[in-house]
């Protein structure tokens, strides 16, 4: 019995582990977020991110740091407090904004690649978006960023 219940919390703490390492994205929380070369705030700045809300992917974490990549493959360290919850997505080639979440519905307007899109809600492979001045619906294909 003894035997039983360490396999099972071996198995247990294994999959926690997994789970956690796993990668996800989250976005921005600031207008400027420090990208490190390494894990710590003595290490020197690599380069600067000045978008609020951009999607990046988290491929690492030690302590409060995560070691992130972006839609242009840029990679650093950023505390964890310079970074929230996803809910924005980046388009990776020229997309239509829709009223409706369907591809017969009325067009609004055409985005280009690299356009931040602010997610409102989903459903299927469709997202109410909003950007500038514009509101609708996309199809998530081939964006960064994980919309649901």
């Amino acid at each position: 019995m003894y035997k039983v219940i360490l396999i099972l919390i071996f198995t247990f703490v294994i999959q926690i582990k997994s789970f956690s390492n796993e990668n996800h994205f989250l976005m921005l929380k600031y207008n400027k977020v420090n990208v490190r070369y390494g894990p710590s705030v003595d290490d020197p700045i690599k380069f600067v991110y000045k978008k609020v809300f951009l999607p990046i992917k988290v491929i690492d974490k030690k302590e409060n740091f995560r070691k992130i990549i972006d839609h242009k493959k840029n990679s650093g360290w950023i505390h964890r407090s310079q970074l929230k919850k996803s809910k924005s997505i980046v388009v990776l080639s020229s997309k239509i904004i829709f009223k409706n979440p369907t591809k017969y519905s009325k067009p609004v307007a055409k985005l280009e690649k690299g356009r931040l899109l602010i997610i409102k809600k989903c459903k299927s492979n469709w997202c109410k978006v909003e950007t500038g001045n514009y509101s609708g619906w996309i199809d998530v294909e081939n964006v960064w960023g994980k919309p649901n």
